[in-house]
């Protein structure tokens, strides 16, 4: 009893500055989570309770081992600024998993990169063979190694095989990043909630959602917007003095090479088509790493002309006046930069009227106007074939001065309570919880 009026004492009367408070020394790693006390970028720890210390947790003598998966580039980055974060926490974690250079770079031990040139191009009947045996490589390990943890990040379709090898062998499971249930094929609820310790969702309608139907989820804020400033009322765009002749384009064709390959080529085509109505105008293209710059100009067209960048959608979008780019998570960062868009997708005619239209159960199908709960932007999705009414619409909207300025400043309203947190720093207040 004595105890527990000692430490809500001494949480009561911690200050508020940045001075260093020796008190804080005296707590256990229990008090400190559960206050919910954990380090920030900075060093020092953060509290939900808007406590600042200066001093870290004392040391934790056991070690914890976790295993993190991500089969794609924007799962390797999410999951190494997740390992960063643990890191900076004193709790003694050692890191094993699937991923990509991000994660390796960060200590983790890789039992076999799945993001990188060799495992995106497989052939299919390649891939079967390559990603079986993977799975029963991690199979083994799971079952041959003491693990604490399992982390599984996006691409539900890739991770669900892994969460499934982790129950099966008792380990806990933590879902980074939901599966989009909620937009298509909801029937695998039950499939999630049967391998699913924790969710952690990054979009703040899924909390609500996925609790509905019986999973233990914590909103923890989306991580690619983790680059921009806190306050993204910065970004709103003012197109006074904008001249569309003039105008700066940025292009975004994916991360995938099969988005590459299906949408490079007609983005190019857009962007011939505006160059000759807007001599001036200007392009630059994002690619999301080295390989993928390299195949970008590999398939370069003949006439068009353009910079390149590599991982820099959100300075991009900043810097721009209108974007062209494939759906996907990129386009909340566009979204966050207050740039106006065009969003593609491109599929089988034959298959989206065959049982894509059944699939899907939502009105919009970009995350842009999913959140936004309107089309905010002009979204082709699907995208056949003509790019006849994409360049018409980026057109119509070049010549509105005023329609630009209203979805710049909507898409920095919708995209604000996004921004509310770090998602690695949360994400990682809740493994420090799952480990305790």
């Amino acid at each position: 009893m004595f105890s527990n009026v000692f430490e809500r004492f001494f949480l009561t009367h911690l200050t508020y500055s940045s001075q260093p408070n020796p008190l804080i020394s005296l707590f256990s790693p229990r008090i400190l989570a559960e206050n919910r006390l954990i380090p920030t970028i900075s060093g020092c720890l953060f509290s939900q309770s808007k406590y600042h210390i200066n001093l870290l947790m004392p040391e934790n003598d056991k070690i914890y081992r976790i295993f993190l998966s991500a089969a794609e580039p924007s799962g390797d980055a999410h999951c190494a600024a997740l390992i960063t974060a643990l890191q900076r926490t004193t709790y003694n974690i050692e890191f094993v998993g699937v991923g990509g250079p991000k994660m390796a770079h960060t200590g983790c031990k890789l039992l076999q990169s799945t993001t990188g040139k060799a495992a995106m191009f497989l052939k299919p009947l390649t891939q079967i063979a390559h990603y079986y045996l993977l799975f029963k490589r991690i199979t083994r390990y799971f079952k041959s190694n003491k693990l604490d943890l399992v982390i599984v990040c996006d691409s539900p379709a890739f991770n669900f095989h892994i969460a499934k090898a982790a129950k099966k062998t008792n380990i806990k499971t933590l879902f980074y990043v939901a599966p989009q249930l909620w937009a298509w094929a909801s029937w695998r609820i039950r499939k999630l909630r049967k391998y699913c310790d924790k969710l952690c969702c990054i979009l703040p309608f899924e909390q609500n959602w996925f609790s509905q139907k019986g999973i233990d989820v914590t909103f923890v804020g989306h991580p690619l917007l983790d680059e921009l400033d806190f306050d993204l009322t910065r970004y709103r765009k003012d197109y006074t003095d904008f001249q569309p002749q003039n105008a700066h384009f940025v292009i975004v064709p994916g991360s995938r090479p099969a988005e590459i390959n299906a949408l490079w080529s007609p983005m190019q085509q857009i962007a011939l088509r505006l160059k000759e109505k807007y001599p001036a105008a200007v392009f630059t293209t994002v690619a999301v790493d080295s390989e993928k710059e390299q195949l970008l100009k590999q398939k370069q067209l003949r006439g068009f002309e353009c910079s390149y960048s590599i991982r820099t959608v959100a300075e991009s979008a900043v810097a721009a006046d209108f974007a062209i780019i494939a759906s996907g998570s990129a386009t909340l960062q566009v979204a966050a930069a207050g740039c106006p868009m065009v969003i593609m997708y491109q599929t089988s005619r034959i298959l989206w009227h065959l049982v894509g239209w059944w699939l899907v159960r939502t009105k919009f199908l970009s995350l842009v106007n999913i959140l936004a709960d309107k089309e905010l932007v002009p979204e082709f999705m699907p995208y056949f074939s003509s790019i006849d009414p994409i360049v018409e619409s980026i057109e119509q909207l070049l010549a509105d001065r005023d329609k630009l300025a209203q979805i710049s400043s909507g898409l920095i309203d919708f995209t604000t309570p996004l921004r509310q947190t770090k998602a690695p720093q949360k994400v990682a207040q809740v493994v420090l919880e799952m480990l305790d």
